[in-house]
């Protein structure tokens, strides 16, 4: 508003010009104004909440994710034991499984080679017959069709042996192997070097490893 120049008198009666304005001084805010500045206040303050807020979801978020991924790893623990303790017990099983094979095929050509065995141990003294006929022959009957036959027979029967793994033990002229030989006499009359077989009396047989029946020798002395 417009200034107004106004005299007053004073005590000597001259008049002062002073100048006034519409307002001598601020007048209070009116009311409007204050309820702005609170309402900013408490909008400030509702910010700072809320964000106080999300800065707890955050931190709960975390530590919910951080307790997540810890029992997904214990999980992932406990099934990579339980992985390897089968993967282990399968590996057991089958050793295992793989010796029983191996035993079972063991004991099972044993008691082929068992059953063989005795079939065999019944048929060497019909061998020993074989053999005593044939080399008894009288001499007039040598060229006999029937010796003849019987020689054939003989000799048919010891390729089938032989076939079937049998060894014939005849060991003139090899030292003597009481694994092997079992001697019954001593040949002092001699060329052969002392402890070499002289003679064959009964032949022996072999089957694998195992030795169906020494050959009885008369060895060098």
């Amino acid at each position: 508003m417009k200034s107004e120049d106004v005299t007053t008198p004073n005590q000597s009666g001259s008049t002062v010009a002073t100048e006034q304005s519409d307002t001598e001084q601020t007048p209070p805010h009116a009311p409007g104004q204050s309820a702005a500045a609170t309402n900013t206040v408490d909008a400030d303050a509702s910010t700072d909440a809320d964000t106080v807020q999300e800065s707890h979801a955050e931190s709960n978020d975390h530590t919910r994710k951080v307790d997540e991924m810890a029992q997904l790893e214990n999980q992932l623990t406990a099934a990579q034991n339980k992985a390897q303790e089968y993967l282990e017990g399968w590996q057991r099983a089958r050793a295992e499984f793989a010796n029983y094979k191996k035993r079972t095929e063991r004991e099972l050509q044993e008691r082929h080679q068992n059953a063989a065995v005795e079939v065999l141990a019944d048929l060497l003294p019909i061998i020993d017959d074989f053999e005593l006929a044939t080399s008894n022959v009288p001499a007039e009957f040598k060229d006999h069709s029937w010796v003849n036959g019987v020689n054939m027979i003989q000799r048919k029967f010891l390729k089938k042996l032989e076939d079937n793994g049998i060894e014939i033990i005849d060991p003139v002229g090899e030292v003597f192997d009481p694994n092997r030989h079992e001697a019954i006499a001593t040949d002092t009359d001699t060329d052969m070097e002392s402890g070499h077989i002289t003679t064959t009396l009964r032949k022996g047989y072999i089957y694998g490893d195992r030795v169906l029946r020494p050959a009885l020798v008369r060895v060098a002395g």
